[in-house]
């Protein structure tokens, strides 16, 4: 694919892509097919030429999201909300731009390549990534070899990990001592300061550094592409602080990565459901009874980018929690993050263990019986039903209207659906109220606009140019551009938006086979965006109208043309008279134009 002629668009390309090269973006773009892609998260149907479906944006009980396979181009008519695939994966699954383009290249089979001239930040990243694998293989042959590793071996099989359980999941040992780690990786200053920056050693108050972890378990946490991120580490003898996780690092985001998922994903071809468990011993556990679909989170409550990664993976999601009072608090707020989520084929249920057992305890001690038996497993919206009836009274009216207005904020997260309604109608039989009464008490929830998102309310459109018209048609069917001879010649032409228009159409020419997707990618977060975003909208409109799209592009360009030539001749015509005249005149002219100027102002 041809590199664009313009230096302009060459600057976006790599300025928006994250320094992807923008051909990559198109390739991409082209191999996947929007329809696929948000059919995966919401369910679509065809309407016509198009695809629609309820807008995941806003809340609407007619559907307004609407879908075009031809563009590869979403569009919500109610909250305004369009973009491309990656646009659609960045606001649904609040993605940054680099995650987005790495979901749909996992998808499509690709690898990202990146620009000769970019630098230092993704090839840093590489060298973390490559020297965290190193690290995991020095750690992992200290728990065979180092003098004191026997105290955490006898450790693990105190706890009954097998040595096949502790490869699978690349087990290691941090040695006692302070620097370890530092003599094995840290020989120069630029050495320490990449160990540092994967929080690997900590600086010292005094200068130099120290290891991290010491005389501890390590547990590598792997993200869901396999690379190494970060550690965690348990104490062997009584101390404190019992786990100790890797810091926040350019690499490792604790929030977002499941510790066990990249196992999970290795034994399962396809997943139908994952346990989330809260410590590292429960998944190996889980694991060494057979139970391999289980993740961890590190040492932090279940976040709403925990579970949108767990419901890319599956449609079922099973929180285990201690039965006691602390258990039923991290299930309260579990429910709460998992709400906004449970879409339509998301599922989620509590497994609560018997009072003082904990996942790792139980499974040792019972086996994997416990987990498999589906009757012990609740259902998110009966757990919502039995904590909102254990906190009322519901022989009486004023208990019955408590637990309605409590359950006013829950039923907002939940997007709309059968499970949302289902919910309304049990709560309405219960305060013996009519389902179509509680309804109207729900607020809509708040939500943030998505990217291209425009407020509705008394918005103006902008004016239909004659070239925002050509843009519309390009953008609905960018191989029209290549009808288009001398695009240079464009910018000329007499309309504020010439030039961009010619940029276009010249871009186009460097890439026959772009979608309208690949154009808004390329001019993503540019000052041209909104712009493009609303004309692409327009495109269906102008499709419905006219019959031959062809000749009416060619025929406005010819008219935008003949208007230039007019103009010329007419600039050509006053410059020639005004050569006529004499010194004089010329002085007299200029007199006369100043006084009516001065005239005007008054």
């Amino acid at each position: 694919m041809a590199v664009p002629r313009t230096g302009t668009v060459f600057i976006l390309a790599r300025t928006m892509a994250g320094r992807i090269p923008q051909h990559f973006i198109d390739e991409l773009l082209s191999r996947i097919d929007i329809v696929d892609v948000i059919d995966s998260y919401i369910p679509l149907r065809k309407a016509g030429k198009n695809h629609q479906a309820l807008c995941p944006f806003h809340d609407e009980k007619s559907p307004s999201f609407t879908v075009s396979q031809d563009k590869q181009f979403y569009h919500c008519f109610g909250c305004g909300a369009n973009g491309t695939a990656i646009s659609f994966l960045m606001d649904y699954n609040h993605l940054g731009f680099l995650e987005a383009v790495e979901e749909l290249a996992g998808r499509a089979g690709l690898e990202i390549p990146r620009e000769a001239g970019q630098a230092a930040k993704s090839e840093g990243l590489a060298e973390f990534y490559e020297l965290m694998e190193m690290i995991v293989d020095f750690y992992r042959k200290q728990l065979r070899e180092h003098a004191h590793a026997g105290r955490a071996v006898d450790y693990l099989k105190g706890r009954g990990i097998t040595g096949e359980v502790a490869a699978e999941f690349e087990l290691g040992y941090a040695p006692p001592g302070w620097d370890a780690l530092l003599k094995h990786f840290g020989r120069s200053e630029a050495a320490q300061q990449r160990l540092n920056r994967i929080g690997m050693i900590i600086p010292r108050d005094s200068g130099g550094y120290y290891d991290r972890f010491r005389d501890r378990i390590l547990f590598p946490i792997r993200d869901q592409r396999g690379r190494a991120v970060g550690f965690g580490g348990r104490i062997i003898d009584d101390g404190t602080p019992k786990y100790l996780n890797s810091p926040e690092t350019p690499i490792f985001h604790k929030g977002r990565e499941l510790y066990g998922l990249y196992q999970a994903r290795r034994k399962h071809k396809e997943l139908d459901k994952l346990f989330v468990v809260e410590g590292y011993m429960d998944v190996l556990a889980l694991a060494q009874h057979g139970i391999t679909n289980a993740v961890a989170t590190l040492g932090t409550a279940v976040t709403a980018d925990h579970l949108e990664r767990v419901f890319r993976n599956t449609g079922q999601v099973v929180f285990c929690f201690d039965g006691d009072e602390a258990g039923q608090k991290a299930a309260a707020r579990a429910m709460e993050t998992a709400l906004p989520l449970l879409r339509d084929g998301r599922q989620a249920f509590f497994l609560f263990m018997p009072e003082g057992e904990d996942p790792d305890s139980l499974v040792r001690a019972q086996g994997s019986g416990f987990f498999q038996d589906p009757g012990k497993c609740l259902p998110l919206s009966d757990y919502l039903i039995n904590s909102l009836k254990s906190q009322n009274d519901l022989s009486i009216r004023e208990g019955r209207s408590r637990m309605v207005e409590q359950s006013l904020p829950y039923l907002s997260k939940l997007p709309q659906g059968v499970l949302r309604q289902m919910i309304q109608r049990d709560i309405a039989a219960l305060s013996r109220i009519p389902v179509e009464d509680v309804e109207p008490l729900i607020k809509s929830p708040e939500r943030p606009p998505a990217r291209g998102t425009r407020p509705q309310a008394g918005h103006q459109d902008k004016m239909m140019t004659p070239v925002s018209h050509l843009i519309s048609l390009i953008l609905h069917r960018p191989q029209l551009a290549l009808l288009i001879d001398e695009p240079r010649q464009l910018a000329a032409l007499p309309d504020p938006g010439a030039p961009f228009l010619a940029e276009l159409v010249e871009f186009i020419h460097g890439r026959p086979h772009i979608s309208c997707a690949g154009i808004l990618e390329n001019w993503r977060d540019s000052k041209y965006e909104a712009r493009l975003k609303e004309l692409a909208t327009k495109g269906e409109t102008l499709l419905s109208e006219l019959e031959d799209l062809d000749r009416e592009l060619l025929d406005s360009v010819d008219k935008l043309r003949a208007k230039k030539r007019k103009q010329d001749r007419k600039k050509s015509t006053t410059v020639t008279r005004m050569s006529d005249l004499s010194d004089e005149g010329k002085a007299e002219l200029r007199s006369l134009i100043t006084s009516r100027n001065l005239s005007s102002e008054k």
